[in-house]
């Protein structure tokens, strides 16, 4: 076949009602990994992926395995259907980084399922715990944004794209950041509905809690490159993937950094794994040279085969 493909991988905030659902009819392959993840987690996943209700598939212990087990049972469909296909490099977003790990070889199914339900959890945890809250700034300067942060005491969770970067923090600190964009040059802000400040301070109790599990955690030398949100680049070190999956919890996810990055290495053809089609819609913003085929449904699947082996 010849095509060298870049695999990226969904944070939250994708997960929609049906996920997974027509996969885990079509493809044996798919249908194991989601009955392997209800078994690990001792609870039907993937009724509350296939079926919901939202509220429930919403919440951060719920809707992190679950984008985690979604996004890699595309990729298995994806095998089934193009066993010859080369990977190159993985990456993720926030959450879509362990996932982009498991991929690689990092660690296996079942134990980056439950890293990811015990990251959610310890940051739903979080959550209930402090007062927090997300914006995104649309249309400003990086240096803007970062001014309007200090200036409000919240931290920049989130680079996404050119024009395109989240703050999180205490309520307070979120809604001065929004009333006071316009006078930063920041053409639109919108406070986001989330449960807690993602990517801040005030997630320090989930990102201890989880160096304890990663200090636990067997780490190979993954296959591929696996680019890391923290640093924005590529790790395979096992203390340094422990580090900056650590470190992504309360740091910025340099997601447009990343995705540069990997278009000046040369890779053109991307394929993302998971619902809605969200890291495609950034890659126009970072870079219009790159082609991401969005995967997350068996037609969307068909569509994606039918162009990489035109």
């Amino acid at each position: 076949m010849g095509k060298k493909v870049v695999l990226l991988f969904s944070g939250q905030g994708a997960q929609k009602v049906g996920m997974g659902k027509d996969l885990a009819e079509a493809f044996p392959s798919a249908r194991s990994l989601f009955d392997q993840a209800d078994a690990a987690l001792g609870f039907h996943l993937s009724n509350v992926m296939f079926e919901g209700p939202i509220d429930e598939l919403t919440r951060t212990s719920r809707c992190q395995p679950a984008l985690y087990a979604h996004g890699l049972a595309v990729w298995k469909a994806l095998q089934e259907k193009l066993p010859d296909l080369e990977v190159v490099a993985t990456a993720g977003l926030s959450l879509g980084e362990f996932t982009a790990h498991a991929a690689a070889g990092t660690f296996d199914f079942e134990t980056g399922l439950k890293l990811v339900f015990q990251r959610g959890s310890f940051m739903e945890d979080a959550c209930n715990e402090t007062q927090g809250s997300m914006a995104a700034m649309i249309g400003g300067t990086e240096a803007a944004v970062r001014e309007l942060a200090a200036e409000c005491d919240v931290d920049v969770a989130n680079l996404n794209a050119p024009g395109q970067i989240v703050l999180s923090g205490g309520i307070e600190g979120i809604k001065d950041a929004v009333a006071g964009a316009r006078e930063k040059g920041i053409m639109k802000a919108v406070e986001l509905t989330v449960a807690g400040a993602y990517h801040s301070r005030l997630m320090k109790s989930a990102q201890d809690k989880l160096a304890v599990v990663l200090a636990d955690t067997a780490i190979a030398t993954p296959s591929v490159p696996v680019v890391c949100n923290f640093e924005a680049r590529a790790v395979s070190d096992a203390e340094e993937i422990r580090s900056t999956l650590t470190s992504q919890v309360t740091g910025s996810v340099r997601w447009s950094e990343s995705m540069a990055s990997l278009v000046a290495q040369g890779h053109t053809l991307f394929i993302e794994c998971g619902p809605g089609g969200v890291l495609a819609g950034l890659m126009r913003r970072i870079d219009k040279t790159a082609k991401v085929l969005s995967i997350e449904d068996a037609a969307s699947l068909d569509k994606a085969v039918a162009e990489l082996t035109a």
